[in-house]
């Protein structure tokens, strides 16, 4: 599975990004690329914040960054 980054321009000329797959996750940028990479660290947060208090976390979104050798 892979994580899926929509973004639109606002009317103010800022930029939002939002993670489709994880509920909740989205933000505002100035540019388009500085809104998709704070929003890339964000999504990384919140996935490690997830597994860390046991919530569940599907695991294709692992298998995407994880291969077990």
């Amino acid at each position: 599975m892979k994580l899926t980054i929509e973004t639109e321009q606002e009317s103010d000329g800022r930029w939002i990004a939002e993670v489709m797959e994880l509920s909740g996750v989205l933000l505002y940028g100035a540019t388009r690329e500085e809104a998709i990479h704070a929003l890339q660290v964000l999504s990384l947060r919140v996935i490690a914040d997830r597994i860390e208090h046991g919530d569940y976390v599907d695991p294709g979104i692992l298998d995407s960054v994880f291969v077990a050798a």
